[in-house]
């Protein structure tokens, strides 16, 4: 496997990609860093003083400290690239480049020097093609949940999940969410027969779905824990299911829907990318 790790030096970051190597076992880690200046005023020309000079010294030294890191956590380190200008085209640009596996961030939000590694992980993640591992907190990387709806997407992102992690001696989840009635159409919601036949459909189909997904983790020799069928909405179901369990990582696959379509709709891996606090993993 190979990984790009985006980093701005912050422990966040790093601790990022500390909860990813205990996912993995064979894994290469290219690092990147930029110097970006666009959250400096206009009429600041930082490449005529000694600030552009320090902020390149500082880009080197967080290479530097990004190798002894990735070694430490038993990883093979790749290249190293820093680049000056938007951190999301570096990154996209770099990601082209190569087929990386998976894309490594931390989320913060801050503002100034590292601000941009939250809005950064959400702009990579909602990208068209690449797949990303988003981390916000370190976590014992122990627990781990398949959320799916029985979609295309939601299978391959479990055939990816099985195919990049260890998933021997983890604590394995698997759920799936039934819409709740109050997010069906009015018309529908007139005839209590027709609600109570949808739910009875959802459930049958609910059921079969984690009966199937339980048989294919069983086929691995991956035992799983908990098997659940939620109803509501499914993002915030998703998210507290995760934080009653002391879930470390949410895996979620995405349908790559348009701009419009997410920009009215919203999908469900972009809500729990944006509102869980444990790790997340979106495979496209």
């Amino acid at each position: 496997m190979k990984v790009l790790f985006c980093t701005d030096g912050s422990r966040i970051s790093f601790n990022s990609l500390k909860n990813f190597s205990k996912w993995v076992n064979d894994c290469e880690v290219d690092v990147i860093t930029i110097i970006d200046w666009s959250f400096l005023p206009d009429n600041i020309l930082v490449e005529a003083d000694g600030f552009a000079i320090s902020c390149a010294n500082m880009a080197d030294d967080i290479l530097v400290f990004s190798k002894l890191e990735v070694e430490s956590y038993g990883l093979k380190l790749g290249e190293r690239f820093k680049f000056c200008g938007s951190v999301v085209e570096a990154i996209l640009e770099q990601a082209q480049k190569k087929d990386y596996d998976l894309i490594i961030l931390g989320s913060h939000g801050k503002k100034g020097l590292q601000k941009w590694l939250g809005s950064v992980s959400r702009e990579i993640s909602y990208g068209e093609h690449l797949s990303t591992y988003v981390s916000k907190n370190e976590t014992q990387a122990e627990r781990i949940l398949f959320a799916t709806d029985g979609s295309e997407s939601a299978k391959h992102a479990i055939d990816k999940a099985f195919e990049l992690f260890d998933l021997k001696d983890k604590q394995v989840f698997i759920c799936t969410v039934n819409e709740s009635p109050e997010t069906l159409f009015l018309d529908g919601k007139m005839d209590t027969n027709w609600i109570l036949e949808i739910e009875r459909q959802q459930q049958l189909y609910s059921q079969e779905t984690l009966s199937n997904l339980q048989k294919v983790f069983e086929e691995k020799g991956v035992k799983v824990q908990g098997s659940s069928v939620l109803i509501g909405y499914p993002s915030q179901k998703i998210i507290d299911f995760a934080e009653h369990h002391s879930i470390d990582l949410i895996v979620s696959g995405s349908r790559n829907k348009n701009k419009m379509k997410d920009f009215l709709l919203g999908s469900v891996s972009k809500r729990i990318l944006e509102n869980a606090k444990c790790d997340v993993v979106i495979f496209k």
